[in-house]
């Protein structure tokens, strides 16, 4: 049963507005792998407190710690994406009040996968 649930949690994103909810729902289940692939090869975030993560080493190793740390992620309220083309700017309000930001970019095969993440915009 333990595979099926990775099966399930490995699903691809077919709208940008189901990235954090991903993202949370791996956080939650240690699953850092999934997380990366959430990202661009060389996505950008913003962890705050100047700290910016980039690529997708970096970001398996900042997830990585996330994880060890038994910090856990929780789901905000999102705003209405901002879609033109290929690309989407999502947000979202944490449950302790920080607002995200997001870009994602529309892959070739019509999934989404972060660009730029900002942790908080406040």
């Amino acid at each position: 049963m333990g595979d099926q649930n990775v099966q399930m949690t490995r699903q691809p994103v077919f709208d940008p507005q189901d990235l954090e909810r991903f993202l949370v729902s791996r956080e939650i289940k240690g699953d850092v792998e999934g997380m990366v692939a959430l990202y661009e090869p060389a996505a950008l975030i913003d962890v705050g407190g100047g700290q910016l993560v980039q690529g997708t080493e970096a970001i398996r190793k900042f997830y990585a710690q996330v994880i060890v740390s038994g910090r856990k992620y929780q789901l905000g309220t999102q705003q209405a994406p901002l879609v033109t083309g290929d690309l989407a700017l999502t947000s979202t309000r944490v449950p302790d009040g920080t607002i995200t930001a997001e870009v994602a970019r529309r892959q070739s095969d019509g999934t989404w996968l972060w660009v730029i993440d900002r942790f908080s915009v406040t």
